[in-house]
């Protein structure tokens, strides 16, 4: 088989980008998956994501509940699980 008859019928794959607001100079924007981090934690209060502002550089984060967490694993943002300390 070869590659185009491999690839043949497959569509364009669409960037995935996501809505986001700076809670410091309250800008709102979009980021692509890459600009992301989720950080998935034993509980709701350690499960998050972050970014950088791309306006005022500063960093952000933000709880996570399992809808964002869904949203964002399912649109390729990379994903760190914390494990609990013991």
């Amino acid at each position: 088989m070869t590659v185009a008859a491999a690839f043949a019928g497959m569509r364009r794959v669409v960037p995935v980008v996501f809505r986001a607001g700076c809670p410091d100079c309250r800008s709102s924007f979009e980021l692509a998956a890459s600009a992301l981090r989720l950080a998935i934690g034993a509980t709701s209060k350690t499960t998050f994501y972050s970014f950088t502002c791309p306006d005022c550089g500063a960093a952000v984060r933000k709880p996570a509940g399992e809808r964002i967490v869904e949203l964002l694993t399912g649109g390729g943002v990379r994903t760190l699980r914390l494990h609990p300390t013991v």
